[in-house]
């Protein structure tokens, strides 16, 4: 008989615990993203934005990361570093 093979998928928690770094992973490039969007805004006038109204957004995604990389780093499992042996 052949060798059982191992499964090819991971369990749920390993898998939930890898999406997570991901997330975590991700989350400088999207703080940039939203913090590099007043760059594009048009001047100040008839369509425009003020600048006031444009550091309310900077601090507002600036609280909403900080809100957000709490929720993500209290979710990971300080546990489930052991397990990356394998370099990924």
């Amino acid at each position: 008989m052949a060798k059982s093979r191992p499964s090819l998928f991971l369990e749920r928690k390993g898998y939930r615990q890898r999406r997570v770094r991901d997330m975590a992973r991700l989350m400088p490039f999207v703080g940039a993203i939203l913090w590099g969007l007043p760059l594009l805004w048009a001047p100040p006038g008839e369509f425009g934005i003020s600048s006031s109204r444009a550091i309310v957004y900077i601090f507002g995604v600036w609280i909403l990361l900080v809100l957000c990389t709490l929720a993500v780093t209290r979710w990971l499992d300080p546990d489930s570093d052991a397990e990356q042996g394998d370099g990924s």
